[in-house]
């Protein structure tokens, strides 16, 4: 199979030097498998895409930076009729964490949101109110790698509210309440290759803060998928990333319950370096999709 790799520009902007370098482990290991696999950046105007059998987009971290630009190359991928994986669709909809509405009023259990439309005014005595927290969480609703993203006691909340309403001038943001279980258990991601389950890693933030990510300091723990939680992340990938190459589940477990925090359709790290068959997995899907 001919296939291009969707990155961006500069992933270093986006994360630490010692983050493995997924993409080119997963290049070797395609070609090995007798596949054509040729980095492309997104925002390059020269690609051709349709010289490509298959379009996967891997790394291209830099979207929620550029997201009017993001949107426009899906709606020239999907004019030109190329093949992309995901779904133009399935990326389109993934991109505004709002698609985490449209989940909750399909069933889905989510970590409880509220929405604060573009121009809002930031209100934190309601926030807490109303989500019953004395610590909030706050962040952009199209956004990556922790960007912008506020964790805010009652005191800090009032000190940041002209900080957080000049950024809501410009793009619209979300309220969560901060679930301690993050710091005392940890953040799940279970891996799916086309729709099927490859493997599960749980994320803890260092001492003293709340954001996993690995690029950030935070532990990466290979293990095995706890079968209530595995259950959930089943059925919501079946529901809603039937027809995926790849998806992951972010979620926190509260009262034996997995509460979704993300479901990641666009550039997710995938971990496939801490499962010895993830590779496998992933050319399986890619070669069935």
């Amino acid at each position: 199979m001919n296939i291009a790799l969707v990155t961006c520009q500069s992933l270093a902007q986006y994360a630490a030097p010692t983050v493995d370098d997924e993409d080119a482990l997963l290049t070797r290991y395609l070609h090995q498998q007798g596949h054509r696999v040729t980095a492309e950046i997104w925002t390059d105007p020269a690609v051709d895409w349709l010289a490509y059998e298959v379009v996967v987009l891997k790394s291209p971290w830099d979207y929620f930076d550029r997201v009017q630009e993001f949107y426009a190359w899906l709606d020239r991928i999907e004019a030109l009729g190329v093949r992309l994986l995901n779904p133009v669709a399935r990326v389109r909809w993934n991109a505004d964490k709002k698609y985490l509405a449209d989940m909750e009023q399909a069933g889905a259990r989510i970590v409880p949101t509220r929405w604060l439309s573009r121009g809002a005014q930031f209100e934190p005595a309601e926030l807490f109110a109303d989500l019953g927290t004395d610590r909030l969480i706050v962040k952009p609703a199209v956004s990556g790698g922790a960007k912008n993203t506020f964790a805010l006691s009652r005191a800090e909340a009032e000190a940041a509210r002209p900080q957080i309403e000049a950024l809501l001038q410009e793009e619209d943001f979300l309220a969560q309440p901060f679930l301690p279980q993050i710091q005392t258990q940890g953040e799940w991601s279970l891996l799916y290759f086309g729709g099927e389950f490859s493997h599960c890693v749980l994320k803890t933030p260092k001492s003293g803060d709340f954001r996993v990510q690995h690029y950030l300091g935070g532990h990466i723990e290979p293990v095995t998928a706890p079968a209530h939680l595995r259950a959930t992340a089943d059925q919501l990938v079946a529901r809603f990333a039937p027809d995926c190459l790849y998806a992951r589940v972010d979620g926190v477990e509260v009262n034996g319950e997995l509460l979704l925090m993300e479901l990641e359709l666009i550039e997710p790290f995938l971990y496939l370096a801490s499962d010895e068959h993830a590779f496998a997995r992933y050319e399986a899907a890619l070669s069935r999709v």
